[in-house]
């Protein structure tokens, strides 16, 4: 049974104990972290989403309320894939993964596609993909030795799992980002390597159409009518399969090439969905994300709505929705070495900045992380489950907060890192020690305040704050911090 919707429980003081619930600790009501672990997402996703007119740094859904995405993705989301040199990870139980959300308050996810059906010689050994959204029917073999791609006959198949998996979501109160293209599916890219052209359905030895996409580099580009033709069917089929519903996004292509021709046929695509869109019962946002190599000038030029730039810690200056995405900005050598405290503290500082943050997550696969993901048991790496609680804890100060008017203000705060509205709502985030010089001059009244431990989510009420001026404020606990103060 689905929990009440949390409008209102800070004023009761319940909201303090969740939280702290939440992180898996002991809050200051005494309830039993096991509590929270059946805390689902508020209500089925309503939408679609829009980007917010009175705060673009955020969408709204139907309703005008404010929506703020958070999640874990992983790879084999969509499509099973597998190793022919290491153990590859079981086909996905797609209701335990978003069990798996619902646990860590996360209400987002990118919904992967890949492009090829076979990338040879990658470093985790020849890797194979499957459905594929063609059919094969011959005649002929391709390159892989199954039977060869017939690009007129999309695969039912492929897309009745991409809707029952976005509505499912939806149902849970999920977004999806439903990705199009991959660009780790037309190159050998260096962290992952291999062939994958070999593999691909344009490429002129696995199709019975005669379409040859040349290099797979070129298939990203307006170079060739014939292709892009494909990619458009291949596009509108997609859209018909999921316009009906609530919760979705569409996310062009993963880490993309950055050259001038790539980029055009990226911005091309964008436009073609919006343009295709535009005649349907409903619209969604359109995402851009980093390309690699690449810079982020392209994403933020683009026609998109939102974006995932490879900056660590973006400023959210309002001009694009920014769902910072570790998968670009924070990558696994960073993610491992730095540590639990820099990994909370990343979200905090993002969030600040007026950004949602996303975790590209191992889960149950250890070979995309060898040096620290090991999952047991048919159950994620814990070790990257304070990273997963402090986005949760993100989201729901974001679900107390006024939103529409929640704009970075680091000039306030001596830590640099505040989100606020001011004279109304601050949130803090002090990275370095337990003491903050706050600005509260645009406060005409007193504040309620409280910290968070960061470490462990326990949450600390404090006494009201005067405004009107300028005041150091210290936590009644060691270590980084967040301190939120409301009127």
């Amino acid at each position: 049974m689905r929990r009440q919707p949390m409008k209102g429980l800070r004023q009761r003081g319940l909201w303090v104990g969740l939280v702290g619930i939440a992180a898996g600790s002991l809050s200051s009501t005494g309830v039993c972290a096991a509590e929270t672990r059946a805390v689902k997402n508020e209500r089925p996703a309503m939408g679609p989403l829009r980007v917010y007119p009175k705060n673009a740094r955020y969408f709204c859904d139907a309703s005008g309320k404010p929506i703020f995405l958070t999640g874990s993705h992983t790879w084999g989301n969509l499509q099973e894939y597998r190793y022919s040199s290491l153990p590859s990870p079981a086909p996905m139980d797609f209701d335990a993964y978003l069990e798996f959300l619902d646990r860590h308050h996360h209400n987002f996810f990118r919904l992967w596609a890949w492009e090829t059906a076979m990338n040879r010689d990658a470093k985790q050994g020849t890797i194979y993909y499957d459905p594929m959204p063609y059919e094969r029917t011959g005649p002929g073999e391709a390159l892989n030795g199954k039977p060869k791609f017939d690009l007129n006959r999309l695969n039912g198949s492929y897309f009745e799992r991409m809707r029952a998996r976005v509505k499912e979501s939806g149902d849970h109160g999920i977004y999806a980002s439903v990705m199009l293209f991959n660009g780790f599916s037309i190159q050998g890219k260096g962290n992952v390597g291999g062939d994958p052209w070999r593999g691909h359905p344009f490429n002129a030895g696995n199709n019975i159409n005669g379409v040859d996409g040349v290099s797979g580099t070129l298939t990203h580009t307006l170079s060739n009518s014939v292709v892009t033709a494909f990619q458009e069917a291949y596009i509108r089929k997609a859209i018909d399969s999921v316009n009906d519903l609530d919760n979705v996004l569409y996310e062009i292509s993963n880490e993309d090439t950055a050259g001038p021709a790539d980029t055009e046929w990226q911005y091309h695509m964008i436009r073609f969905i919006k343009s295709y869109e535009a005649g349907k019962l409903k619209q969604h946002p359109v995402g851009m994300t980093a390309a690699w190599p690449g810079t982020d000038d392209i994403l933020f030029q683009s026609p998109a709505d939102w974006v995932s730039p490879a900056a660590k810690v973006p400023l959210g200056d309002g001009r694009k929705v920014i769902l910072n995405d570790t998968d670009h900005s924070y990558f696994w050598i960073g993610l491992r070495q730095d540590g639990p405290a820099a990994q909370r503290a990343w979200v905090w500082e993002n969030f600040t900045q007026g950004n949602q943050c996303l975790f590209m997550d191992p889960y149950l696969d250890p070979s995309h992380d060898p040096g620290r993901n090991n999952p047991s048991d048919g159950k994620p790496d814990v070790y990257w489950d304070g990273l997963r609680e402090t986005m949760g804890q993100s989201r729901r100060y974001a679900e107390r907060m006024d939103l529409s008017a929640a704009v970075p203000h680091p000039e306030l705060a001596s830590s640099k890192f505040c989100l606020a509205n001011p004279g109304k709502e601050y949130l803090v985030f002090v990275p370095n020690g337990v003491e903050v010089i706050l600005d509260l001059s645009a406060a005409s009244s007193p504040l309620s305040a409280e910290w968070m431990r960061t470490s462990d989510g326990t949450i600390s009420p404090a006494a009201p704050v005067k405004g009107g001026s300028k005041c150091n404020l210290k936590a009644p606990f060691d270590g980084e911090a967040v301190l939120f103060l409301w009127r």
